[in-house]
């Protein structure tokens, strides 16, 4: 497939890549081009700046959001989730429509520290917000309940004997996001149901964060033990 990342951090790199592998033709879409190529220093997780991912990642394509949304078959919302909605209206909501649209972001507001509050919840998500910004892409929520060093390599933690959710509303476009998570090793992929459901991952990244901080690693992830 020919694939749109959303966002140049930490996940859209990791995904890019993993999909990349995969043998997906892959390209990153980002605000400012320039801009993300002139970076430099490693950002606040310590990440380090776009151009030096680039140089071992050279087969992954950049461009601005709507020329790297246009043609693609699939999409990935990586961005900052304050950003979210404003990213993928520059992609275009024309390019979005009728794609499927994974979306890992997260409403985390840091205005008071940490851990953040969430800027969306209980009564609606940010997964719902993006599906009805995009009424005709097919949003799949899913991987936001993790670290993003295991989006595609699940077996770093307990052999990848843990869990991964998918929420939306459309069944077909939610069979093509597990059959990338079965690609990239998930077992135990669990369907949610619609997109509301969403509420309830986003929601548990503040369990995750604090358990992080905790056990002193981002390193882990949950696990359904039937």
């Amino acid at each position: 497939m020919k694939i749109a990342v959303v966002g140049t951090g930490f996940a859209g790199r990791t995904l890019a890549g993993g999909l990349a592998e995969l043998g997906h033709q892959v390209v990153i879409g980002t605000r400012d081009v320039a801009q993300t190529l002139a970076r430099t220093k490693p950002d606040v997780m310590g990440n380090v700046a776009y151009p030096v991912w680039a140089q071992t990642h050279g087969h992954i394509g950049l461009a601005p959001f709507a020329e790297a949304a246009e043609g693609a078959d699939f999409f990935v919302n990586a961005t900052s989730g304050a950003h979210s909605v404003e990213a993928l209206t520059a992609a275009g909501a024309r390019n979005l429509a009728g794609k499927v649209l994974l979306d890992v972001s997260n409403p985390l507001d840091f205005q008071n520290g940490f851990p953040p509050n969430l800027f969306v919840k209980d009564t609606d998500s940010l997964g719902e917000q993006i599906q009805r910004a995009f009424p005709e892409a097919r949003v799949v929520k899913s991987l936001n309940t993790m670290v993003g060093n295991l989006f595609v390599t699940p077996k770093a933690v307990a052999d990848g004997d843990t869990t991964v959710w998918v929420s939306g509303d459309d069944a077909e476009a939610k069979r093509t996001v597990t059959e990338l998570l079965t690609q990239f090793g998930w077992s135990d992929v669990i369907d949610l149901g619609g997109i509301a459901t969403a509420r309830a991952t986003e929601m548990m990244v503040q369990v995750r964060l604090l358990t992080m901080t905790s056990i002193g690693t981002p390193m882990f992830n949950f696990k359904i033990a039937r």
